[in-house]
């Protein structure tokens, strides 16, 4: 059975600061938010789609405090 997460700890840090990104700023849109974590962490196509789909189907948690 296939993983629901990408190996790698490239993606994993990704969704990390992109999620630490939306919390500091929730008016930052969030495809220029993936477009700057693909680049930052250097995903392949594939992982960046991977991102997109993740976050579509994953809704911000406001007022979430660690």
């Amino acid at each position: 059975m296939p993983s629901l997460m990408p190996e790698g700890t490239a993606v994993r840090k990704a969704i990390q600061w992109i999620s630490h990104s939306r919390q500091e700023n929730p008016l930052a849109p969030l495809p220029t938010l993936i477009e700057q974590a693909c680049v930052k962490f250097n995903l392949p196509p594939k992982d960046c789609e991977f991102l997109t789909r993740f976050f579509a189907e994953t809704p911000p948690e406001e007022g979430k405090k660690d």
